[in-house]
């Protein structure tokens, strides 16, 4: 018997509003003294919720293909820089085969990656280059190598000086590359954990504590954050369900 939908509705609607909210700060809005300018914040929020809802209606459909009964994506609003942690499914019922479980794991970020390359080419067209230093607060993302080359493609070269100043879509779209890698880490039951899993079947267990330990000493020695993954990590547990029949 399935249960009803009532609580994702509920956490889609507060994870729409806290992107919204977002989107309209990162476009400039003060939501509290222009509250009716939030709809600025519209172009943001939904291409990353687009890319979420393609995320994980992929596990969800292929899990259904394959027989496995899941829920529908629960999404998590958050006040962060980005106004979301995700999105993620439940297994309702036994995977079955090392097929299934390769399958459900690599479906989502297939067709996120795909949906946030659309959106990062759609939103670089729209961006500005802008001289530095012209006194407006930027933020300043790192660049993936994917978002370094469409960079160059949609834009070309940035001169010495400049910089690009994304678009709110393209924004959403570097947002969607960010989650997709963090989703490919195998370990536990992470989409990547789930395709180790797979592949490597108990295995997958020592493979999990040695990454998270590996995380441990890039956040001591590279950038703290990674502690603070490697922590979740650790409380979200390294070891993956067995499948019904390996």
């Amino acid at each position: 018997m399935r249960k009803s939908p009532l609580i994702n509705i509920v956490l889609f609607l507060l994870t729409f509003c806290s992107t919204l909210s977002v989107g309209a700060l990162h476009s400039g809005i003060d939501i509290i003294s222009s509250p009716l300018q939030i709809y600025k914040g519209l172009p943001f929020s939904l291409t990353l919720l687009l890319i979420l809802l393609v995320h994980e209606f992929s596990h969800y459909l292929t899990s259904g293909r394959h027989g496995v009964e899941s829920s529908l994506p629960y999404f998590i609003p958050a006040p962060t820089l980005f106004g979301t942690l995700g999105a993620f499914i439940t297994m309702r019922s036994r995977i079955t085969t090392r097929r299934a479980l390769m399958d459900i794991g690599a479906s989502g970020p297939i067709a996120g990656f795909l949906v946030s390359v659309a959106a990062t080419v759609c939103g670089l067209y729209y961006s500005d280059v802008h001289p530095l230093g012209r006194g407006q607060e930027m933020l300043v993302l790192g660049d993936s190598l994917i978002f370094y080359v469409l960079s160059q493609a949609v834009i070309g070269p940035v001169p010495a000086g400049y910089d690009i100043y994304l678009h709110p879509v393209a924004f959403a779209g570097w947002i969607g590359f960010f989650v997709t890698s963090l989703n490919l880490i195998p370990v536990g039951q992470l989409d990547g954990g789930h395709i180790a899993y797979a592949i490597l079947g108990e295995q997958h267990e020592k493979l999990s504590v040695v990454l998270i330990a590996v995380l441990l000493i890039m956040g001591i020695f590279v950038f703290s954050g990674w502690m603070v993954w490697a922590a979740l990590l650790f409380i979200l547990g390294f070891r993956h369900p067995p499948i019904l029949y390996p």
